[in-house]
């Protein structure tokens, strides 16, 4: 398997993946794909890695600018994250995960954030013990990971193309 960024030739399967991925979730509201296409769209999308293969796309990550207390200061947040059904359960979301985390870091990110299972993102060092608020959401689901010092709490607040399809 090889995790790589995306192409433009990935665009349509990404969002069929992601719309397979996220069906059978009860969580999810089926606005995925289109978070994914706003943030192309608003040129918000820092980062979307595929993992490929066999010449198959089998997963898909995609993380994008968000602010605390109204400031960016490189912060970035995590999701969605994607695998086919028939393959999850052997890491290709870890993999995924862990290759973007890199890539963030090497960036000169300051932290990422997410909005998830704490049982899952604890693996990758997301803690979810922070004074970091999103809305009026259980604050146990809202998770940071920190690369450098000082560390950021507040109002979080995900980029204009998740409020796009949240209002669509």
């Amino acid at each position: 398997m090889i995790i790589r960024p995306e192409t433009a030739e990935d665009i349509e399967y990404i969002r069929k993946l992601t719309e397979r991925a996220f069906a059978p979730m009860a969580y999810s509201h089926g606005t995925e794909p289109a978070i994914i296409e706003a943030l192309r769209h608003h040129g918000q999308l820092t980062l979307s890695l595929v993992a490929e293969e066999d010449g198959e796309i089998v997963g898909q990550i995609t993380f994008s600018p968000v602010t605390i207390d109204g400031d960016h200061d490189s912060w970035f947040g995590l999701g969605p994250v994607s695998v086919v059904p028939e393959k999850q359960g052997q890491s290709i979301g870890s993999r995924l995960i862990n290759a973007g985390l890199d890539i963030l870091k090497g960036k000169g990110a300051k932290g990422c954030v997410l909005v998830g299972n704490p049982d899952y993102y604890s693996r990758f060092g997301f803690i979810n013990e922070t004074d970091l608020v999103y809305g009026d959401l259980d604050r146990k689901f809202v998770q940071k990971l920190a690369f450098a010092e000082p560390t950021r709490n507040g109002r979080l607040e995900y980029c204009r193309a998740f409020e796009d399809v949240a209002s669509a």
